[in-house]
């Protein structure tokens, strides 16, 4: 045994490896191994408080790429048009004139579009994600399409509800009647200048048919993408309280840290990578000192105020990465992945050392303090064994006066070699 702090340990007691969970109920509860910071400040220090990651959380540069990639997408359905478009002139339909227009534009958007994304242009406006802009551009081109070239317009009404079926979960209401609406009057305007300008009798007939069929099925077009984009929101809206619920779930009601279940689950998995990688895996069990006394000065609201600015400490010593939770009662976890005993024994000084120089409440007569056991797991060993000797160290802190630290290295060494 190694101790660090203001006593040395001098005998050691029994574990209370019988209140440890076992390790099949550890797996019950899936763990999330990619952690986010977020910043809270308090009255003296700025504490990094470590969450599990929320698909609300993401930042800037996902999204940007996110959004990259539904524009790709998009230009993927261009594409399609576009060799449609090249059936056409290999069938002598439209000429080359036109197939070269609908590439240039098509094109020339496209890069327009991507530029945007690419500057961060779409941040300053309030639709980031470009749907509407991006949308009325493709109807625009296709209109434009159907004006140079009338044959055209047989692939007119296929590639619109391609296009705004694209969307339409992502539009609000207003905006997918606005696009209806402009459409119809978009390709009223076509067929018009069509007649302006005496086009064949026999198109202008047909072109005056596919406007009669839009104006019926693009009104119960707009109705349906309403009703597809209420069921998307709350689909959302059900997935995201989900997701609280899970997080709620594993966080400790009182401290906002995790919670027993969490963190065994956490430790469980750490301890299969550690096995399969053979990267060190450290545990600390820490337990304040005379926490009976301290709810006796304080009363019971004083004491959860003392756990959560302790609290507050610790985390404020993990890394992105370290695992910490509320054991039960005065008693915490900290499970620190891919960490040395040694750097594990520094941020345990560390945690013991700021708790018993902390300002504390004057209602405390004596100073608050912590007991800390440290043991790094051993290739092969029990999630119950690795917490069996942590716990024994953590007691031996406690017989040996408190407020110290106690390693427990079994033929281990501190990497100092």
């Amino acid at each position: 045994m190694r101790q660090t702090g203001d006593q040395h340990a001098v005998s050691q007691t029994d574990t209370r490896a019988d209140l440890f969970p076992s390790e099949e109920a550890g797996r019950q509860l899936e763990f999330f191994a990619e952690t986010s910071q977020h910043h809270v400040k308090t009255g003296k220090s700025k504490v990094h408080v470590v969450r599990a990651r929320h698909a609300s959380s993401l930042d800037l540069n996902v999204r940007q790429g996110a959004r990259v990639k539904r524009l790709m997408l998009a230009g993927v359905l261009a594409l399609i048009y576009l060799l449609v478009m090249g059936v056409f002139y290999l069938q002598g339909l439209i000429s080359l004139r036109v197939l070269q227009a609908n590439a240039v534009l098509i094109g020339t958007f496209f890069l327009l579009f991507r530029l945007c994304f690419a500057l961060g242009l779409n941040l300053k406006v309030q639709e980031k994600n470009l749907r509407l802009p991006i949308t009325i551009s493709a109807i625009g081109i296709m209109l434009y399409t159907v004006y140079i070239a009338p044959v055209t317009q047989i692939a007119f009404i296929p590639f619109l509800f391609l296009v705004m079926a694209f969307v339409m979960h992502r539009l609000s209401p207003r905006e997918v009647l606005f696009l209806a609406g402009a459409t119809l009057v978009g390709y009223a305007l076509v067929v018009a200048a069509h007649y302006a300008m005496g086009n064949d009798g026999s198109m202008l007939t047909l072109e005056c048919a596919q406007l009669l069929v839009l104006a019926v099925t693009l009104p119960g077009f707009a109705v349906l993408a309403n009703r597809v984009q209420r069921l998307h929101s709350a689909l959302f809206k059900a997935n995201r309280k989900i997701k609280d619920i899970e997080e709620d779930a594993q966080r400790d009601v009182l401290l906002g840290c995790f919670n027993r279940r969490y963190i065994v689950a956490a430790l469980e998995q750490q301890k299969r990578l550690a096995d399969e990688t053979g990267a060190p895996l450290c545990l600390a069990v820490i337990d304040l000192d005379h926490f009976k006394r301290i709810n006796d000065e304080a009363g019971h609201l004083g004491g959860d105020e003392v756990l959560r600015t302790f609290t507050r400490i610790a985390q404020s010593n993990v890394r992105e990465g370290d695992i910490f939770g509320r054991y039960g009662g005065e008693e915490f976890l900290l499970v620190l992945p891919e960490t040395s005993l040694l750097a594990a024994l520094n941020v345990a000084e560390r945690i013991r050392e700021q708790v018993e120089h902390f300002d504390w409440d004057e209602k405390l007569r004596n100073r608050v303090t912590v007991s800390i056991g440290l043991t790094q797991h051993m290739p092969g060993e029990s999630v119950l064994d690795l917490f069996s000797r942590t716990d024994t160290a953590m007691y031996m802190a406690k017989q040996g006066g408190r407020n110290q630290v106690v390693v427990e290295e079994p033929t281990l060494d501190l990497g100092l070699a």
